[in-house]
């Protein structure tokens, strides 16, 4: 039997909660460790990890920025 997934409806949580503005510490942490791992991956000579790593850096670069605002 298949199942189905139920419809959201409207404005209702699906689940994902979108970090607040107090943790741009947290925010400034996370970049800074995914920016480390990046350099790390990218001097051994893995550039797809080490793209990756960047591409998560960025991601809480941008949280920063939009936060500071």
């Amino acid at each position: 039997m298949l199942r189905r997934s139920q419809p959201t409806q409207g404005n209702r949580p699906t689940g994902f909660v979108r970090p607040q503005a107090g943790n741009v510490q947290n925010f400034q942490r996370s970049y800074e460790r995914y920016l480390s791992l990046a350099r790390a991956e990218a001097l051994s000579g893995d550039r797809i990890v080490a793209e990756n790593y960047f591409q998560h850096a960025e991601h809480y670069f941008r949280a920063m920025r939009e936060n500071q605002t």
